[in-house]
């Protein structure tokens, strides 16, 4: 991750919780995810990063759909259209809206 963007997150008070915190059971230290892979890397975007306990990012409560509608919600149309080559992220993120409801 470019460092640029490391020392922004951490300053950032969003990335010192859970994003997925409203489920429940979180457990162990704050990690960043990275929830959507672009060209098959890590997207570096602030937007596609987020902050998941442990339990949500590397235990039972991984649920990487779940991870990537958060980060979809987290991006504009516009940022969502300059990563839509070879998979359509607006059409995803309408999906996934339907199936866990609008942020």
């Amino acid at each position: 991750m470019p460092i640029k963007l490391r020392e922004e997150l951490a300053n950032d008070p969003y990335y010192k919780h859970c994003a997925r915190k409203n489920d429940g059971s979180c457990l162990g230290r704050i990690t960043w995810e990275h929830a959507i892979i672009f060209k098959g890397r890590q997207l570096q975007k602030k937007f596609a990063i987020i902050p998941l306990c442990v339990f949500h990012h590397l235990g039972n409560g991984l649920v990487k759909e779940k991870n990537i509608y958060i980060a979809l919600n987290r991006a504009s149309d516009e940022e969502l259209r300059e990563i839509s080559i070879g998979r359509d992220y607006l059409l995803l993120h309408k999906y996934l809206n339907r199936k866990y409801g609008n942020m």
